[in-house]
């Protein structure tokens, strides 16, 4: 590498880590969105439906973002546009909060949210695309942990200020001013992720076909033709399921079972983030001396307790202690897991392969959240929780399982 690739690539950190700033910025909102909709009256399956939506739209429309973004030799552009869309989202939202209520708020959210699904769906396939371009095959770990950590510290000095002022003003007010001031973290996102240079990439030359069975049969020999892959991301399924089930129960739970307020909810949020600010030193440690299997199972068993530790003992003191501890898992588990999804992909398909396994992260997203909230009409809050947390074990029992590897 000569001496001016080694300044475009110390640029294009330094790019990643402050367009990391902009999105942490917006995305302390995130965790308040289905509060605002339960706040405003929404069943569980209204709030469900917000996590299940991104779901649908990534499943129809995944794979062909994926070959989509395979044919550009530029990739850059797609990502700070997609991430400058969905960010937006949080201005819109935090208008209808200001303007609408009840029942019309809570559709008119649920539309913004539904039109979101478009740009999050080229969006997630482009992150890992763009990221693992910068980083490299040894880079990854200290690309993503430096990301992270500045996303989280940045998450939590924002939350900290979010959560001293929120119960000072009046619903929904408080919410409207929170979401639309949020938002300016998308500016900034945008701004420096447009300036990350990456070589034009030499899309692959298309296999023939003679129709649209022949082009579905090529691709899935394709996907198919690389064993690590393949069974990666079916255990990966399995475990972002069960996060997934759980993902409209908490805020429900923490709502309707636990009776915390805003700034509980908000502090439980900090602290989790600020232990995976720790997480994000320790995992990349862990995994240069010990290997990153080791990662793997340790994040994977950690983030079983999370939800029956929480469903055990309903206290706010408790669930914070609880989501301390889950931080120091997830930070470890989103590393390994990008990490290890990219060993098994072909440098030269990464859009295609990535596409297809966001493709099964997105049946996840719309099954499991669904399954959650019925779940919790059937056996009750708590009662879903602990399935959450059975699966996880289960997703764990089966990353025990080495992959298989390609024979050559």
């Amino acid at each position: 590498m000569n001496l001016e690739q080694q300044e475009i690539q110390k640029r294009n950190f330094r790019y990643v880590q402050i367009d990391g700033v902009g999105v942490s910025i917006a995305n302390v909102a995130a965790p308040f969105l289905p509060v605002l909709l339960t706040r405003l009256g929404a069943s569980n399956f209204q709030v469900g439906l917000l996590t299940s939506m991104p779901g649908v739209t990534g499943l129809i429309l995944a794979i062909i973002v994926g070959r989509f973004l395979q044919s550009r030799r530029e990739i850059v552009p797609w990502y700070s546009l997609a991430r400058l869309l969905v960010i937006a989202c949080y201005t819109l939202t935090g208008i209808v909060a200001f303007v609408l209520s009840g029942q019309y708020a809570i559709a008119a959210i649920l539309i913004i949210w539904g039109l979101a699904t478009l740009p999050m769906t080229g969006l997630a396939v482009a992150f890992s695309v763009v990221m693992n371009a910068v980083a490299g095959p040894e880079g990854r770990y200290a690309l993503l942990s430096r990301r992270w950590a500045i996303f989280g510290l940045t998450g939590v000095i924002v939350t900290f200020f979010i959560t001293r002022v929120i119960d000072l003003l009046p619903f929904p007010l408080n919410y409207a001013l929170m979401f639309m001031g949020l938002s300016v973290g998308g500016l900034i996102s945008f701004y420096f992720s447009r300036k990350i240079q990456l070589p034009p990439q030499t899309p692959p030359v298309p296999v023939p076909s003679s129709s649209a069975l022949d082009s579905a049969r090529n691709y899935f020999s394709l996907i198919l033709s690389e064993p690590a892959f393949r069974s990666f991301t079916v255990k990966k399924f399995v475990y972002i399921s069960a996060i997934s089930l759980s993902l409209p129960i908490l805020p429900l739970f923490f709502v309707r079972e636990v009776h915390a307020t805003d700034s509980q909810i908000g502090t439980i949020n900090m602290v989790m983030t600020l232990v995976m600010l720790v997480g994000y030193f320790l995992w990349p440690w862990t995994s240069r001396k010990y290997g990153g299997r080791v990662v793997l199972l340790a994040t994977t068993l950690g983030m079983a307790f999370y939800p029956a530790l929480t469903a055990a003992t309903p206290q706010v003191e408790f669930i914070i202690l609880y989501a301390g501890i889950a931080g120091l898992f997830q930070a470890g588990l989103d590393l390994v897991f990008f990490d290890e999804l990219m060993k098994t992909v072909p440098p030269e398909y990464s859009a295609t392969f990535v596409s297809f396994s966001q493709s099964l992260q997105y049946v996840s997203a719309i099954i499991a959240p669904t399954l959650g909230t019925w779940l919790a009409d059937s056996i009750g809050l708590g009662g879903a929780l602990w399935v959450s947390a059975g699966l996880r074990l289960l997703g764990f029992i089966l990353f025990l399982i080495p992959d298989k590897r390609k024979v050559t």
